[in-house]
């Protein structure tokens, strides 16, 4: 009997078929995928290819900080101006109008009251030579600054003793330039000047409230002055105002929300506020007033009174190395970082922070190292 050829066998043949169709479809899904990968990931990399960084270099520039603060454009607190002597007040100036050295404020008895500027009173009357005191002082140094000669001054007094700083002698000389004071002022040129008789204010000066009337005696307050051109009246607290001195630039933005620059013409010494609020129990914060003069009049000549911001520079740091706050990288054990293209990472202190920029310092932080920022 023939052996039966085990490829003759119908079931096995079918079997063998089914097998081979398998293979051939396994390896086209293969393949298909292969392929799909192949255009998932152009030239056959399969990895997933990290994402580009954005970086940035280490600079030095020079960093600000500052704050603003709303105030009030005006004219300045009042200062009030008060009479003292005798007589009756016969005249009295117009609100508005300008206080200049030398000139006559108010009258008395019909008698013109002129302005010296400085910051102590005539205490006592002037009539006697040989007298020596700040209050001589301020005479002689007003009647030099108006063109009056009063001849130099000695270092020491009639008595032998030192003439103190900001003291002076009612010598010959400046007693004969009281004399031609007088007499262009249309007074008795007698030489010698009475409690009363002169007001003495710290400056130039505008007439801002009339409050005595003509035949008021001139004992008690007459009248208030503020500064002669436009100021801006800024609240400070007493903790913050040392961050602010005399003279320093500013810039002050208008309700129109232009701005224009200034500087700080003073700073008070009189701390405000601080006491009881209305016996609530709770203190309003004490507040010092500092007063900022436009650079240039015109910028607020037709504004007789409005609310402005102040924006002061209250620290400078110049030539600091600095990067966009972006590249700082928190670290987990506290403190900060710069990370660098390659990963590394760099200690870094962290000092002002302005306009976006943060001063930083460290081992290995130098001007032009490249970073990686997030912004």
């Amino acid at each position: 009997m023939p052996r039966s050829n085990p490829t003759d066998d119908p079931g096995r043949r079918t079997t063998r078929r089914t097998a081979v169709v398998v293979a051939v479809v396994v390896i086209a899904i293969g393949a298909g995928a292969g392929a799909l990968a192949l255009r998932r990931h152009p030239g056959g990399d399969v990895a997933s290819a990290p994402p580009p960084v954005t970086t940035t270099t280490v600079t030095r520039a020079d960093l600000s900080d500052s704050r603003s603060l709303n105030g009030m454009l005006g004219f300045g607190p009042e200062r009030l101006v008060k009479g003292a002597g005798e007589g009756v007040v016969t005249r009295l100036p117009k609100v508005g109008d300008t206080v200049a050295r030398g000139k006559p404020l108010y009258w008395v008895n019909d008698r013109p009251v002129p302005v010296l500027f400085g910051g102590t009173p005539l205490f006592r009357p002037l009539d006697k030579p040989g007298l020596v005191g700040s209050d001589v002082r301020i005479v002689s140094d007003n009647l030099r600054a108006l063109g009056y000669h009063t001849g130099s001054q000695p270092s020491r007094g009639t008595d032998g003793t030192k003439i103190g700083a900001g003291q002076a002698v009612l010598t010959g000389s400046l007693v004969g330039g009281i004399k031609k004071w007088q007499q262009a002022l249309g007074l008795d040129p007698t030489g010698t000047i009475g409690v009363g008789q002169v007001a003495v204010l710290t400056g130039p000066a505008r007439v801002s409230t009339v409050k005595a009337l003509p035949g008021d005696p001139v004992v008690g307050e007459l009248l208030a002055v503020t500064e002669k051109v436009k100021l801006v009246t800024v609240p400070v607290g007493a903790a913050e105002v040392g961050t602010i001195t005399v003279g320093a630039a500013v810039v002050v933005a208008l309700p129109d929300s232009s701005e224009i620059p200034g500087t700080v013409a003073s700073i008070s010494q009189t701390v405000r506020g601080g006491g009881a609020d209305g016996g609530t129990g709770q203190g309003s914060p004490p507040t010092v007033d500092v007063l900022v003069a436009p650079t240039r009049a015109a910028d607020v000549a037709k504004l007789d009174a409005a609310t402005v911001q102040v924006r002061f520079t209250t620290a400078i740091r110049k030539g600091v190395l600095a990067v966009p706050v972006g590249a700082l990288v928190a670290l987990r054990e506290g403190g900060h970082a710069l990370q660098l293209p390659d990963g590394g990472l760099v200690a870094v202190e962290t000092g002002m922070f302005a306009r976006g920029l943060v001063e930083v310092s460290g081992t290995g932080v130098t001007e032009g190292l490249d970073v990686v920022t997030a912004s």
